[in-house]
């Protein structure tokens, strides 16, 4: 029997479009999108070496197939059988030559393709930085948007357009990593989450005993002895032998004993106190709050007395030569500061060039140290940025030459384009863009004096979450594409708008593109003068 040689071929793989090491591949979206063609090339190098196998298990099949109806034959009559001198002859041949080529092919190992190609694509792989990247993400999304963790779990956010779930098992790990931050709050509301959908019957590899130990103690950790006492007994009907459930167990009992002949002894003033602590909590609403509240669309209201002030309008740029016969629409976003709105203000050409300029250089952004003044990367801060300079591009010129027309101001002294990408979650916290009294360093190395506006575009709609919000006045403003805001971070007479303080929220759903200049205080001496008085 002659065996056909099985050729098997998988390619090495379409490497990912930008050859960079990896770099924090949650902060961008833009740059995992580049993960899903990696993965998407695995799966076709791995049918491949699933095609080879089974090639070559057929070809072991019909070879087992044939001998063994030719031995059945042969075993019946032995003698009558060789007596064939062919049947004599094909039998050497067999035993000498072609069970060993059957051996060779047994042993043949059709994984060498794929595995070359796992190796090349491992290097672009993401890694445990950016799994718990992205499992904080959800974590920080979860608090913003007060989502409970079966509605994430399941998948149920506002302009999704590809539904997803979480398995009991990615639920129980999302409580892990919580726990490995200490964040024992998260830590009880995901090892719940997996517990219920196993109660549910969910079949998984997650182990109902290992949820349970990590809950207990989460629950004990808040304070939460009595609900630490009950999860602690049901880890021990699941496995009695626990060793450290029975150690917690006994150590559980001995505190709620002191517990109860403390409580003996408190007050009814003590409990007073309390209550009247518990008022003043309440009644204080630090910027987090805030902050959380603008990005759920739940801030401040403006009046309609000051509602009635905010108009839109046709703006030439203050008979600018340029709009004086198309000028651009304009609205007013917020009065104090004020913030307006461009629409229809960058194409969506000259977008998809800009972010096609700024993916390959794409990196995790980065906030300056108000003491060092160094450049360096905060958890506060998730998304990667590029800066792209008018010379390289007549698109981006023609982007700096329309802020400056629009603005009044000279933009030869402003920062390069800068172009940002949000990762999962996407966020940048509460911060000024210009530098503080305490920062009189800030910009020292540009020469060019602090930040005295700022021109941000929206390049992409964002389906969910993902807007501009001011803590202090309450305002909120919403990606849309094309459209661009700007606002002045001081005042003419120099002195910084603290109104201004500023934040992105978390991307709760889709892509988040922008691009933004920073103008500086060089170069407007005339364009805008200042004034006798420091805050106007």
């Amino acid at each position: 029997m002659a065996f056909n040689k099985i050729w098997y071929t998988v390619a090495l793989g379409l490497l990912l479009p930008f050859s960079y090491a990896h770099t924090d591949f949650f902060t961008s979206i833009g740059h995992m999108t580049d993960l899903i063609n990696t993965e998407k090339d695995l799966v076709v190098s791995l049918k491949d070496y699933i095609k080879a196998e089974e090639s070559k298990l057929e070809q072991i099949k019909k070879w087992a197939e044939k001998l063994d109806q030719l031995t059945d034959t042969a075993t019946k009559d032995p003698e009558g059988f060789l007596g064939h001198p062919v049947n004599a002859f094909k039998l050497m041949k067999r035993l000498n030559t072609e069970w060993g080529e059957l051996e060779s092919l047994v042993l043949k190992d059709m994984s060498d393709g794929f595995i070359s190609n796992m190796t090349i694509q491992r290097q672009f792989f993401p890694n445990d930085e950016d799994q718990t990247g992205a499992a904080k993400a959800l974590l920080r999304l979860q608090d913003t948007y007060n989502l409970d963790t079966d509605t994430l779990s399941r998948g149920n956010l506002p302009g999704v357009k590809h539904k997803s779930f979480l398995t009991a098992e990615d639920c129980f790990e999302l409580g892990k990593i919580a726990y490995t931050e200490a964040d024992y709050y998260h830590t009880e509301l995901w090892m719940e989450q997996a517990l219920k959908q196993l109660d549910e019957g969910e079949v998984s590899s997650a182990d109902k005993v290992y949820i349970l130990d990590y809950l207990s103690y989460a629950v004990y950790q808040q304070g939460d002895l009595g609900k630490a006492m009950m999860l602690t007994k049901r880890l021990l009907e699941l496995d009695p032998e626990h060793q450290r459930a029975n150690g917690n167990m006994k150590y559980f009992e001995y505190i709620m004993a002191k517990e109860k002949e403390a409580n003996k002894s408190s007050t009814d003033s003590e409990d007073q106190t309390e209550k009247e602590t518990e008022v003043k909590k309440k009644d204080y609403l630090p910027e987090r709050r805030k902050y959380e509240m603008l990005c759920r669309g739940e801030g401040l209201k403006m009046t309609p007395r000051r509602q009635k002030r905010l108009f839109c309008r046709y703006y030439d740029g203050n008979r600018n030569p340029r709009y004086i016969l198309g000028p651009v629409k304009q609205e007013d976003e917020w009065d104090k500061p004020r913030i307006v709105r461009f629409l229809d203000i960058i194409s969506d050409e000259e977008i998809e060039t800009v972010k096609e300029l700024a993916k390959p250089r794409l990196r995790r952004a980065t906030i300056s140290n108000p003491i060092t003044g160094a450049l360096e990367t905060a958890h506060y801060r998730i998304s990667k940025s590029a800066w792209l300079s008018g010379y390289e591009s007549p698109v981006v010129s023609r982007i700096n030459t329309r802020i400056q027309d629009l603005t009044g101001l000279d933009v030869s002294t402003a920062e390069e384009l800068q172009v940002a990408n949000y990762g999962v979650g996407g966020q940048y916290e509460p911060h000024f863009d210009f530098a503080r009294a305490n920062e009189p360093d800030a910009f020292k190395e540009l020469g060019t004096g602090n930040r005295i506006a700022t021109w941000l575009f929206y390049m992409s709609d964002v389906s969910a979450g993902g807007a501009t919000v001011f803590p202090e006045v309450g305002a909120s403003v919403w990606p849309k594409k094309g459209t661009a805001v700007f606002w002045y971070n001081l005042f003419p007479s120099g002195e910084g708008d603290y109104s201004t303080r500023h934040a992105a929220c978390p991307v709760l759903v889709g892509n988040k593109w922008v691009s933004n200049k920073w103008l500086h205080e060089r170069g407007q001496e005339f364009r805008r003068p200042c004034t006798l008085s420091e805050l106007e």
